[in-house]
């Protein structure tokens, strides 16, 4: 009874050390600039003029679809090719499997910044600077997905996949009509990774985007921020900042169980 109770205390010490931040981010934005300093979270002058700065100050709304459209395409993408190469690594026998999954976890180990100038000249050879190409395409395969799917799938029975191909069903049926159905923790794990990933990306759309209309929130946020456009008005900051984490949050918060249980039977701990 005496370890529960400690162990209740700990998990609502964490909660309130690390959801203290993001709380007073969110009041904080709707709090008068002179009372933002105060720590205290409640305010008798709440109001949304520090969202409506923001909305007014930059395109924030159509910074928003960018993202949305942008880091659902990736997560799409990601999801479908990474389970269709992990089903293939786990699954098929081929000459230099072995030798493709080692590749495979070699690029994980390449910093970004090594890859960062040859996409840049890619995507100037193929004129996609200044389209959503050059935000989805460079990123719509990644090394962890298929990582993470190849390690889940070869926990699936060999013989349900026996009996569906002698009944005569493709690979690919059995793929997305079989294992997916399957595969529900692992699918959002990396749907949850990737969105999040992109969609808190700000290096990359720097350097190939410079079209306003076609920025993300978080370099059109970066640039609000540094650029100047805030105006030192923290209230409008934090706005920007709550817009930004806002979807994340919620995502993150709706499917959490499953990104545990994805962890927990992939074999990867944290």
């Amino acid at each position: 009874m005496a370890a529960r109770t400690l162990k209740y205390i700990a998990l609502c010490v964490g909660l309130v050390v690390f959801g203290y931040p993001f709380i007073w981010m969110i009041v904080g934005s709707l709090k008068p600039e002179m009372e933002i300093g105060n720590l205290k979270l409640w305010s008798s002058l709440l109001s949304f003029n520090s969202y409506r700065a923001v909305f007014t100050k930059i395109p924030i709304a159509r910074a928003f679809f960018n993202s949305m459209f942008v880091s659902l395409s990736v997560t799409t993408l990601v999801v479908v090719l990474g389970s269709m190469v992990g089903y293939a690594l786990a699954k098929l026998r081929f000459v230099g499997k072995g030798v493709l999954y080692i590749l495979i976890l070699f690029t994980m180990m390449i910093p970004f910044q090594i890859t960062l100038i040859p996409q840049y000249v890619l995507m100037v050879k193929l004129g996609w600077t200044d389209t959503y190409l050059s935000l989805i395409v460079p990123s719509m395969m990644t090394g962890l997905s298929i990582v993470l799917f190849r390690q889940f799938f070869t926990s699936v029975p060999e013989a349900l996949l026996d009996a569906a191909r002698i009944d005569g069903c493709s690979e690919l049926y059995i793929l997305f009509r079989l294992i997916w159905p399957l595969s529900r923790p692992v699918i959002i794990t990396v749907a949850i990774l990737t969105f999040m990933a992109s969609w808190n990306d700000v290096l990359w759309p720097m350097i190939v985007v410079r079209d306003r209309s076609l920025m993300t929130m978080p370099q059109l946020v970066a640039i609000f921020v540094i650029g100047g456009e805030a105006e030192t008005q923290l209230g409008s900051l934090l706005a920007a900042a709550t817009l930004l984490a806002l979807p994340i949050i919620i995502a993150y918060s709706f499917f959490q169980r499953y990104f545990i249980e994805s962890m927990a039977s992939s074999g990867i701990k944290g």
